[in-house]
């Protein structure tokens, strides 16, 4: 039973997907060989986190090659893999005491020798300067171009939310809130100001 809801949104939207790979025939196949490249490593169990991050990062990057204009697609192909690096290898790591569990693949588990989902005091601060960097990398691209009326919140993202969230899953306390948990909270934020 826990697959059929999986098959029936992958039914429902079947149809957008094939419009969409019509469009965009180009990222299509990208995100095809990006997602094989990546389900190949995790088979083989390859412990190189950055090959396992890369896979999924230029898979993200990829957006951004129908971009005309060069210097704009160069700034968003840097922060788009540096992106999808940063969330392949923080979801791994939010995901550690869960795969150790089940036995799944988790390239920061097998990079670090962790047991049981456990952090080493040196292998979090490792792992914390590859994220950190990747983030750093994501700012560098987002200081060389003007986004408009994104700017503001893509700053707050990149230079706070970013952190904030990379070290909560760090600390083992990230949650993420469900939709309306998230309505609320903004509710009785406003109320209260």
């Amino acid at each position: 039973f826990h697959g059929l809801k999986y098959k029936a949104v992958s039914t429902l939207l079947e149809g957008a997907y094939r419009k969409a790979a019509q469009a965009r025939p180009t990222f299509d196949a990208s995100v095809r060989y990006q997602l094989e490249a990546l389900s190949h490593l995790e088979k083989e169990g390859c412990i190189s986190i950055d090959r396992a991050a890369d896979a999924f990062a230029a898979l993200l990057g990829s957006a951004a090659a129908e971009v005309e204009e060069p210097v704009r697609r160069r700034v968003l192909e840097q922060l788009l893999y540096h992106l999808g690096r940063w969330v392949y290898l923080i979801d791994a790591a939010d995901d550690l005491k869960e795969d150790a569990q089940g036995g799944n693949y988790n390239p920061v588990a097998l990079r670090f020798g962790l047991k049981d989902g456990e952090w080493t005091p040196e292998a979090r601060r490792e792992f914390a300067a590859t994220l950190d960097h990747s983030i750093h990398m994501m700012t560098t691209a987002f200081e060389l171009w003007d986004f408009g009326v994104w700017t503001e919140i893509l700053e707050k993202t990149l230079y706070h939310g970013l952190f904030r969230v990379g070290k909560a899953v760090l600390d083992g306390t990230y949650r993420p809130l469900s939709r309306g948990e998230d309505r609320k909270k903004r509710k009785n934020g406003e109320d209260s100001a």
